[in-house]
């Protein structure tokens, strides 16, 4: 079994998260969802539309997901060592950069492959400018 892990807020779930689990899951058999915590989006200034537990049970009920769990606040890597999965899928958009995180894996000795995901229409379907569309409307 070739476990693939990929990371998010998923908050208002769109097609182009279901895109991201699809490319994610072409990578191994079986997925790993992980799902930024309440207190991680705070500190980040993002506002949260969701709680934590609401946005796992939407993910837990997709059928291509296989596994979801919460991601530690203080310890990103933390729910990378405990699931050790054989790659990591990261969004288009994820901020960090794959020689950065292979650095850091590598001096907690997890060697997963990283793949960076294509966009799905990043125009269109991103969190972001739909939460602003809904805004507008109400």
């Amino acid at each position: 079994m070739k476990k693939v892990m990929c990371f998010g807020t998923f908050d208002l779930i769109h097609i182009g998260h279901l895109n991201y689990f699809q490319q994610a899951k072409e990578h191994g058999s079986y997925l790993i969802v992980v799902i930024a915590r309440d207190e991680t989006k705070k500190r980040q200034n993002k506002e949260i539309i969701f709680s934590e537990e609401e946005r796992l049970q939407l993910i837990k009920n997709m059928k291509i997901v296989d596994e979801v769990v919460l991601g530690y606040p203080d310890n990103h890597f933390k729910i990378i060592q405990e699931k050790t999965p054989d790659v990591l899928c990261l969004g288009y958009d994820h901020s960090i950069s794959e020689d950065s995180l292979k650095e850091k894996l590598a001096s907690l000795n997890l060697y997963p492959q990283i793949k960076r995901m294509r966009s799905y229409k990043s125009g269109k379907h991103k969190s972001t400018l739909l939460k602003e569309k809904i805004l507008k409307i109400y």
